[in-house]
């Protein structure tokens, strides 16, 4: 818990000196979002039976955006060598950097889901459990998602092979998330989608650290 907490922090006050990274994909989020809004001409009906998939679609797309300055500042400055050579144990190191991750990214953008929700006419029912699949999913879309930002970090045009690596990997994520909020927006028991997303977020809190410190050992020492 310590080494967690001394890595969030250090993570955290970085965040705040340079919020650019932070406010990126929250603008992507509703730029995108209000773009489709306009381009669907006003059309409530075609509003709500799209929503799910727009919403979900662009998440995960915002969140992509976010990935690969993940490790890069301090891939570029020399602090990931110590990090990669002191950080014990890394496994919670790791998990503290990509919480910070996760709290600039998945928690803000489900902050932000109930106005795309809103904007795309999504039924106000169907908002809460919205918000509850994001809660669950967006842990294990960072956790995915820094696996792949750890490969391809000593690249310098990493992010179309970055899409390659992790988008295969998060379709899961947007099937079982777009399947309950379709679901619970016809009225159906969305519980077994919930229960997928909560076991895919456990599972990467479980494999994806280990992952990404061997990754991250691999990029530091062909750089």
């Amino acid at each position: 818990m310590l080494a967690f907490a001394i890595q969030f922090r250090r993570d955290w006050l970085c965040l705040m000196r340079s919020l650019d990274d932070a406010v990126n994909p929250l603008a992507f989020l509703f730029l995108a979002t209000a773009l489709f809004a306009i381009g669907l001409g006003g059309q409530s009906e075609r509003f709500a039976e799209m929503a799910p998939g727009v919403i979900w679609v662009l998440v995960l797309l915002a969140n992509l955006l976010s990935l690969e300055g993940l490790f890069r500042r301090d891939f570029e400055d020399g602090a990931l060598e110590q990090f990669v050579l002191l950080a014990q144990p890394q496994f919670a190191a790791v998990l503290g950097k990509v919480a910070v991750h996760w709290c600039a990214s998945g928690l803000a953008m489900t902050v932000l889901a109930p106005v795309a929700a809103l904007m795309l006419n999504l039924p106000l029912w169907v908002v809460p459990k919205l918000l509850l699949c994001l809660l669950l999913a967006t842990p294990a879309l960072s956790l995915i998602g820094a696996v792949g930002a750890a490969l391809t970090l000593g690249l310098r045009s990493g992010g179309p092979l970055l899409a390659l690596l992790v988008l295969p990997l998060q379709l899961p994520v947007l099937v079982f998330g777009v399947s309950a909020t379709l679901d619970e927006t016809a009225g159906l028991d969305a519980a077994a989608q919930v229960y997928w997303l909560a076991a895919i977020s456990v599972l990467a809190v479980t494999l994806a650290p280990f992952a990404v410190g061997a990754a991250l050992r691999l990029s530091v020492e062909q750089s």
